[in-house]
């Protein structure tokens, strides 16, 4: 199965397998090595065939199973929503350390939640904290809505529909504002992988010609909804990197811009804070 998967150049062959054969067997993945000679009946043969027919059709594992992993944390995703990465942990770890040298209470902004993971991974290792989760879309806050009820965080989060900032309520300033809006520029489009393109929502990753259709709105709203020395983070496309850092660095309400890296190494998020 992972061969097959990884001549069809999916991400992470083997880990899919693992995914599509424990979800199949009703177990977690450690338990398909402590029991790797347990048999499987002819209905679970049939169901995983089926499954890995439509993986290798580049339909995401994740909607296959209905779930994702998310800084070590199961998430419940399907088509309503983005499949959470890697790459946007760099956000959740960077606030969860910057966090540390803050007294009191926490308060948080989400813009673009999606699955709700970036702001339920907050709230179960931040304690004393308040979340408002802001999204377009009406589907994807019931998905975060459900993510975390499971997570048991939903005293601590408050779910906005609307654009953007637009529905955050008007109360003092964030200590973070994190977004992980759509950046895909035209340009790129083409060469995304079939998985993404031809089954996660367009709308949560496309951003017009240049990728930053709503990255400068966000960079011209969020200053004014940040608490002094207030941090904000945006996940970017790595090709505009210099661009957005240029933007981020020409607004004086804005200090110490700068680009991290990734766990790959690439630069995906705007760090800045108010100044």
């Amino acid at each position: 199965m992972s061969s097959a998967f990884a001549e069809k150049n999916l991400d992470s062959p083997r880990l899919l397998a693992e995914m599509l054969l424990a979800h199949t067997l009703g177990c977690d993945r450690m338990r398909l090595y402590m029991d790797a000679d347990r048999p499987a009946n002819e209905d679970e043969r049939a169901r995983l065939r089926a499954m890995v027919s439509r993986a290798l059709r580049h339909e995401p594992v994740q909607y296959l199973i209905s779930e994702a992993w998310f800084f070590s944390m199961p998430f419940f995703v399907d088509r309503r929503v983005l499949v959470p990465r890697p790459s946007t942990e760099t956000i959740v770890e960077t606030v969860i350390q910057t966090a540390r040298a803050i007294d009191g209470p926490l308060r948080i902004a989400d813009i673009c939640t999606g699955s709700g993971c970036i702001s339920v991974a907050l709230a179960k290792h931040l304690r004393n904290t308040t979340i408002d989760a802001t999204d377009i879309s009406d589907d994807a806050l019931t998905v975060a809505a459900l993510n975390a009820e499971r997570h048991a965080v939903t005293p601590a989060i408050r779910f906005h529909q609307g654009d953007l900032l637009e529905p955050l309520p008007d109360s003092p300033g964030y200590d973070f504002l994190v977004s992980n809006p759509p950046y895909i520029p035209d340009h790129e489009w083409d060469s995304v992988e079939p998985n993404v393109k031809d089954h996660e929502p367009e709308r949560a990753l496309r951003a017009g010609p240049d990728g930053l259709d709503l990255i400068r709105p966000l960079l011209d709203r969020a200053p004014d909804h940040l608490a002094a020395g207030g941090m904000l983070l945006i996940e970017i496309a790595s090709c505009n990197s210099e661009r957005v850092l240029d933007l981020a660095k020409s607004d004086a309400r804005l200090a110490e811009p700068l680009i991290l890296n990734d766990f790959e190494g690439l630069p995906r998020v705007l760090q800045a804070r108010r100044a």
